[in-house]
């Protein structure tokens, strides 16, 4: 049985195993409407820009309809079926296939979610094995800002990017609040489990980085170098977001600076009450040591021990330790180890 997904368009799928979103653009007169998959070829004769959107829950059937489009090299269909999210582009004569990688977040960790995005001058095929947080939202909006800013067929991209953003910011504000709590609980009573969930966030800081710096080359190219697939007119509204992606950046450094400095200061508090515990460790040794060797050498059981047989031994004993111990502490205090 066929599965379907509906956008908010209403498209019809086909009666396949992968849900399908074609999209038929008529910039000229602000025209957008659903069409069936086999209508797509006449309405790029026809000269209008189409959207097809592919949720490849079948990879077989997926491949089936890519080849049936007749539009996308051999190569790049192999590409855009594996689930390797990592985000990258490739020029071609005929299109560009951008490899955009979004983000859902799953309770304390993130997962990457793949979409291949190939554009051409009449078309744009996505591509994604399951359904994609920041894709669903650009199916959500994509309509209203068509009518009233689309000028060319670039808009998709920005689109697509815009909503990408918007994700990364998502996520990168989820993982500061993960680091403000992990901050204030290095402030109380910390347990074991305390540095498991910092050596977690620490990792998730460093792999979100490494899906940011990709994504920023990306969106570089795409603002910076002139193609015939991107107008000159929306490359400035992508080298704004290069701008946002440095921020994001920046942001992920300062967090992964504050939870380092949070640590750092946590163990010296650590090792601070460690040396103050040791410090009364030790002075109790210094006062108790002399009385040890006192209490040594009367313990000893030799038959002519002079001071066994001494009166008033037992309390100048006493008073010999008193003595000790009030001298010690007077030099202690003076010491400041008291």
């Amino acid at each position: 049985m066929a599965t379907s997904e509906p956008p908010p368009s209403d498209p019809t799928p086909e009666a396949t195993s992968c849900s399908l979103m074609v999209v038929d653009f008529d910039f000229t007169n602000k025209i957008e409407k659903t069409i069936e998959f086999d209508e797509a070829h006449a309405a790029m004769a026809a000269g209008r820009f189409v959207w097809i959107d592919i949720l490849a829950s079948d990879v077989k059937e997926a491949r089936r309809l890519l080849k049936a489009l007749k539009i996308v090299a051999e190569e790049t269909i192999d590409d855009a079926l594996k689930n390797e999210p990592a985000t990258q582009h490739a020029r071609y004569d005929d299109y560009i296939h951008i490899v955009l990688s979004g983000c859902r977040q799953r309770k304390q960790h993130f997962d990457l979610e793949r979409v291949d995005v190939i554009l051409a001058e009449r078309f744009m095929v996505t591509v994604h094995r399951q359904p994609v947080v920041f894709l669903n939202s650009v199916r959500r909006d994509y309509r209203s800002d068509f009518l009233r800013f689309a000028r060319s067929p670039s808009f998709l991209i920005y689109e697509l990017w815009d909503h990408l953003l918007e994700n990364y910011l998502h996520v990168q504000k989820l993982m500061e609040e993960r680091v403000e709590l992990l901050q204030n609980e290095l402030r109380g009573n910390v347990d074991d489990g305390v540095f498991s969930r910092i050596s977690e966030l620490g990792a998730d800081l460093l792999h979100f980085r490494k899906v940011l710096l990709p994504a920023r080359a990306v969106l570089t190219d795409l603002s910076s170098r002139r193609s015939i697939f991107i107008s000159e007119a929306t490359q400035p509204f992508l080298a704004n977001m290069v701008g946002t992606l440095e921020h994001v950046l920046q942001d992920l450094l300062v967090d992964r600076d504050i939870l380092s400095e949070s640590l750092n200061l946590y163990m010296s508090v650590v090792s601070h009450r460690t040396n103050q515990v040791m410090n009364r460790l030790t002075v109790v040794s210094v006062i108790f040591m002399p009385l040890t060797f006192l209490c040594g050498v009367y313990g000893m059981n030799f038959d002519v021990l002079p001071e066994l047989h001494w009166q008033s031994g037992y309390g100048m004993f006493w008073g010999l330790t008193f003595v000790i111990v009030i001298t010690l502490t007077i030099l202690m205090r003076r010491a400041k180890l008291l």
